[in-house]
Formats: structure tokens, sequence, C-alpha cells
């Protein structure tokens, strides 16, 4: 199950229809994956985060300058405390975007908050426009900010620290150049390991799946199903399929 949304609260430029597939529980382990379909042109002006993104691109092409593209079939680690962009699209593009709490404890905000703090940052007087946000101070002083630090300091009244960067830049990844390695314990499965990132172990995979056969899932993940159908436990999967396994289970 998911819901879309063409966010109310929007802080970045762009016309964005956003699917959320599965979201984490508050606290440091929390995480949002959704299904994200941008048409026309998008901005992000470079900024960082105080946690970690995985983005695998499904159609179209992302831009984000000097830290490269990601076409359709390739994917990016974006490091917390790691700056990125500018971030430019034009045209149809589709993505699955993947934010969750990176190995320093930062956590990711619940998108509830998210949402009210966007909400009441406008009704303070400020504007979002093209992921900065403006405000004015009461001796007419104009300040610019980050839309996404902006919302985070109003949700916790206090100041974001950024996590220092264990990485300089983001981490561009072509899967169509790795190789498909047969799993030795499971037959009629295939995996393209991607990477593992940090000393959070954060491990990005593509499976592949013979007709016929079955993969154990492995613990405390998740999952989203490029192509093909089958048989999750007992409900039928297909193509935009989310899943997600808890800690100590496997189906």
């Amino acid at each position: 199950m998911c819901s879309s949304d063409l966010n109310g609260n929007q802080i970045r430029d762009g016309v964005i229809q956003s699917y959320r597939l599965l979201e984490g529980e508050a606290g440091p382990g929390n995480f949002s994956m959704r299904l994200v379909n941008i048409a026309g042109r998008f901005f992000s002006p470079r900024h960082r985060h105080n946690f970690d993104q995985i983005r695998f691109q499904l159609a179209g092409e992302f831009d984000y300058d000097a830290d490269g593209k990601l076409s359709a079939g390739c994917a990016g680690y974006f490091p917390e405390g790691v700056r990125y962009g500018p971030q430019t699209s034009d045209g149809d593009t589709w993505n699955l975007l993947l934010q969750f709490g990176g190995a320093s404890g930062s956590g990711y905000m619940p998108e509830a908050d998210e949402d009210r703090g966007a909400a009441e940052l406008k009704a303070r007087g400020g504007r979002f426009e093209k992921g900065v946000y403006t405000w004015y101070r009461d001796d007419g002083t104009k300040v610019n900010q980050d839309a996404y630090e902006a919302i985070w300091e109003q949700v916790h009244g206090r100041p974001l620290q950024y996590p220092a960067a264990r990485y300089q830049r983001p981490v561009m990844i072509n899967s169509a150049h790795f190789d498909w390695r047969p799993d030795p314990t499971q037959p009629g499965v295939a995996h393209r390991l991607l990477g593992i990132f940090s000393e959070g172990m954060t491990k990005l995979s593509l499976i592949r799946i013979e007709a016929g056969n079955s993969l154990a899932l492995e613990a405390n993940s998740v999952w989203f199903v490029i192509k093909g159908d089958g048989v999750a436990g007992t409900q039928r999967y297909q193509a935009k399929t989310s899943l997600r396994t808890y800690r100590q289970e496997t189906e």
C-alpha cells in the first residue's frame, strides 16, 4: 500500500508527485522510502543533510553538477554531512528515494514533523523558493537559509549541527557495469552488490530471482520490486511493490 501527495509544504522548486511507500518509527532508526515523479523543470541548490540518502533512478535523468548524473538504472549514495548539487532535471523523471538516519546517530526527522515545521514557517511570514527559506529579522535584515535546515531548526528549537563528512562527495553508481554473481546458497538467485557504506554497514544491492526459485530476505531491510512478480510470504507482489523486514525476520 502507498499514498500519494502533491506536497502542500513543498520546499524545492518543481512539480513533485511523491508516493509514500514505507516509513519507519520515530528515533535514530527512522526512515522514509518514496517513489518520486518530477515533471518539467526541477531545481534544488547545493546543500547537505544530517541523514543518509539512497536514490535509484528509474526513468529520466538528474544532474548533480560536479558530483555527476543519475540516469535510468543508476544509483547514488548521499552521505550525511556531505554537500551535493545543485540538482536539476528537465522532463519526466522517476526515482526511488530512501532517506534514513546515518551512522552518526543524528536520526531522520519524521515526515509529519517536517510538514508541520514547514507550515509553521510559512505562517510566520517567510517563504520557500528554489530550496531556500527566506525571512526577515525584526530590524529588516533579509535571511536566506536552506529549506530543510530551517524546518529542522523550527521543529527542534535549536541550531542544526551537521555530522562530520565521512565521504568527500556523493557516490554515483552505474549498476549496469557490475557483474551478476550467483548466490552459492540459493539456487536461481544472483546479486549485484553496489556497495556497503560507513560503519553503519548500509548495504545496497540488486537481486535477480529466476522463475520458480525463491530468495530468503535479509532481516532489517527494505526492498523494492523493479520488475517481475511473485509471492512474498502469503502475499502476491508485482512491479513497484515495496517490502520491509524487521530485525530477526526474513520473510
